[in-house]
């Protein structure tokens, strides 16, 4: 052993290995370090934007809070003449309105990303992908419009033919004659976030590593067993990201869904009843807000929509740290 490599190890002889690492890795050069204080920086400014707007939002509602408490998450009276505000009947509307949403928009968004992923000949691919790109940047407006003079007449006569045959089903036992209501809101929000999770799940599963589904093809399975057994496990933590990114435009979409929503207070019964989402009642609503209370409680609306959409986002990430680290195998 030369007498170099002896005085290396006694000189790491003392230290432990993530100190020898980080002694090799740690950043010298003066523009790295100014990069990497920049980077950090821009970094720490979307957690200090997301504190200060949780604060403003908290300043804004104090005086609902301290009038109603947490008596305003289950509250279902929404009455400005008497001052008394309650918001369950919105979350409600808007948890349902997203989750039939995704429950249209998820099977219809993985299968089209499927087809363009493994089946649609390369060069025809762009072709293919440039509309849905297009549909996921039309404003919501006119989504809004065309839902509703073009989907809530057809919506209204489905309604119609589910109450006549179906109607002793409680989910198709309301006011099928309006054409706005639950039905009509799951059904444009599922609209508005396929393009969304069509364009992000189809890019997830082209870096799937194509010699992992020659292999599978190579010993014996069919291009759908391939696709089930291969592609989709290895690229289910994207998925599951891209379904959670068009469930976060759901949540909190205004227009579309005030225009075919019905904009009801009541608690739903059923998918034909009129209904406010939390968001479409502060936009319909702000603006006749002549005293604090009322803008106070909208804030105070507004900031539950933002507590609800951190905490699925949080629950998202545990979901998907948990799949990542293999103690959840969704499609096992």
């Amino acid at each position: 052993m030369s007498s170099q490599t002896q005085t290396i190890e006694s000189s790491l002889a003392g230290k432990s290995p993530a100190r020898a690492i980080y002694h090799d890795t740690r950043v010298i050069n003066l523009g790295d370090r100014l990069f990497y204080q920049a980077t950090r920086g821009l970094a720490l400014c979307v957690i200090i934007i997301a504190l200060l707007l949780f604060l403003d939002l908290l300043r804004g509602a104090w005086e609902a809070i301290h009038t109603f408490g947490l008596k305003f998450l289950i509250g279902t009276t929404w009455d400005p003449v008497t001052r008394e505000f309650g918001t369950l009947p919105t979350i409600i509307g808007t948890l349902v309105k997203a989750f039939i949403a995704l429950l249209i928009a998820v099977p219809i968004s993985i299968g089209s990303a499927m087809f363009i992923s493994f089946y649609v000949p390369k060069r025809l691919r762009p072709i293919i992908s440039y509309p849905v790109e297009l549909l996921a940047g039309i404003p919501s407006i006119v989504f809004g419009l065309w839902g509703l003079f073009v989907m809530v007449p057809v919506i209204r006569s489905l309604q119609i033919w589910l109450k006549a045959n179906f109607g002793w089903f409680f989910l198709f036992d309301g006011p099928a004659v309006y054409g706005v209501g639950v039905l009509s809101g799951s059904v444009i929000l599922a609209i508005m976030i396929m393009p969304i999770i069509t364009a992000i799940s189809r890019d997830i599963l082209l870096t799937v590593p194509r010699p992992q589904i020659e292999g599978m093809l190579a010993l014996g399975a069919t291009k759908w067993e391939a696709i089930w057994k291969v592609a989709l496990p290895y690229a289910r933590v994207g998925l599951f990201g891209a379904v959670i990114l068009g469930l976060g435009r759901a949540i909190g979409e205004t227009m579309a869904v005030t225009m075919v929503g019905g904009n009801s207070f009541d608690l739903i019964h059923s998918l034909f009843d009129p209904v406010h989402s939390m968001a479409s009642q502060i936009a319909s609503e702000f603006t006749e807000a002549t005293y604090d209370l009322y803008v106070s409680s909208l804030i105070y609306v507004g900031l539950v929509l933002f507590g609800i959409t951190i905490i699925i986002s949080l629950l998202a990430q545990l979901l998907i740290w948990r799949m990542s680290k293999g103690h959840v195998a969704v499609l096992e």
